[in-house]
C-alpha cells in the first residue's frame, strides 16, 4: 500500500526554507539603527507573546516540569540566545555573500553531530549531497571568498562561526528530546520567553546608551517580520519536521535559504543575478534531492 504524501510536512519544509531565506534581509535591514540584542529581545518577546495567545486560547498554558524546562532551556540557549543573537551581531558588519557562505556550513556540522549521536548513517550519499550543495553556496559568492582574510571582518567572522556551532548543536539536541514532548506551542513559549528575558539583560550591558528615539520605522517593521514569521511560523514549521525527518534534512533548507536570500537581492535591492546563480542553483538542489532520494 502506497504512504499518503505529507502535505503538512512539505508545507513545513517551504515555510522554513523560504521564511529563514528572508531573515538575512530583515536582520540587516534591522540593524540598520536597533542595536543587535535589543532587535533579539524585542523579536524573541513579541514571539512570546504570540504564542501565550495560542496556548492560552487552546487551554494549554501550564507548567512543563523541570524536566522539560531543562531541555526547553538549553535549546533555547543554543538556537535563540546564542545562534540568532550572533548572528544579529554578525550582520552588522559582515557583507551578505559571506554570511551566507559561512552560514551554509550549518548542515555540514548537523552532519557530523548526527553521525556521532547515531541519529545518521555515515553514507556516501550522504556526504556527496551536503557537499554538493555547500559548493553551490561558494560557486555563487566565490568572488567574495577574499573577504573571509579580511582583518575588519575578523570579529563578525568569529560571532558567526560561534552562532553556526551553536544551531548545530542545538538542531541535534532538538532531534535527540523532540518526543519527549508533543506540545510544541507551550515548548516555544517557554524557549521565546527565556531568550527574550536573556537577551533583554544582555541588551542593556552593551546597549544602555541606546535612544529608541533612534529606530527607524524601518528597522521596527522590519523586527516585527523576524518575530510573527521568522520566529512563530518558521520555528512551528521548524519542530513539526524536525519531528518526522533527520536532522540533516532540515538543516539542509540552509541551502535553499541561499538562493530566497540572492532572489530578494534581485527583487528588492536591483542586485545583479549572473549565470552562475543559475548554475549553483541546479547543484544545490542536485544535493538537496540527493540527500533526500530513497528507493521505493
Amino acid at each position: 500500500m502506497n504512504q499518503k504524501p505529507d502535505y503538512k510536512l512539505f508545507f513545513s519544509l517551504v515555510i522554513v526554507a523560504i521564511v529563514w531565506g528572508t531573515t538575512y534581509l530583515g536582520i540587516r535591514v534591522a540593524v540598520e539603527t536597533i542595536p543587535p540584542w535589543f532587535i533579539t529581545s524585542i523579536r524573541q518577546g513579541i514571539a512570546a507573546l504570540i504564542v501565550l495567545a495560542i496556548v492560552l486560547y487552546k487551554k494549554e498554558l501550564t507548567w512543563i516540569g523541570w524536566e522539560n524546562f531543562k531541555i526547553q532551556f538549553i535549546a533555547s540557549v543554543l538556537m535563540l540566545v546564542i545562534a540568532n543573537g550572533f548572528t544579529t551581531i554578525a550582520e552588522h558588519t559582515l557583507p551578505s555573500g559571506l554570511t551566507s557562505i559561512l552560514s551554509a556550513l550549518s548542515p555540514v556540522a548537523v552532519f557530523a553531530g548526527s553521525v556521532m549521536f547515531s541519529l545518521q548513517k555515515l553514507s556516501f550519499k550522504g556526504v556527496f549531497g551536503i557537499l554538493l550543495g555547500f559548493l553551490g553556496v561558494v560557486f555563487i559568492f566565490r568572488d567574495g571568498l577574499d573577504d573571509i582574510l579580511d582583518p575588519n571582518y575578523k570579529t563578525g567572522i568569529l560571532f558567526l562561526s560561534i552562532a553556526i556551532v551553536s544551531w548545530s548543536a542545538g538542531t541535534v539536541y532538538s532531534k535527540i528530546n523532540i518526543y519527549k514532548s508533543n506540545n510544541i506551542a507551550l515548548n516555544l513559549f517557554y524557549q521565546f520567553s527565556i531568550a527574550a528575558l536573556i537577551q533583554l539583560v544582555l541588551a542593556f550591558v552593551f546597549s544602555s546608551d541606546t535612544k529608541i528615539s533612534d529606530w527607524s520605522s524601518r528597522s521596527i517593521f522590519a523586527t516585527i517580520y523576524l518575530a510573527i514569521f521568522g520566529s512563530v511560523l518558521a520555528f512551528f514549521c521548524y519542530h513539526y519536521a524536525l519531528k518526522r525527518v533527520t536532522a540533516v534534512q532540515v538543516s539542509i533548507l540552509n541551502y535553499i535559504n541561499t538562493i530566497i536570500a540572492v532572489f530578494l537581492g534581485w527583487l528588492l535591492l536591483n542586485e545583479v543575478i549572473k549565470f552562475d546563480f543559475i548554475i549553483a542553483t541546479v547543484l544545490i538542489i542536485a544535493g538537496v534531492f540527493i540527500i533526500n532520494y530513497k528507493k521505493k
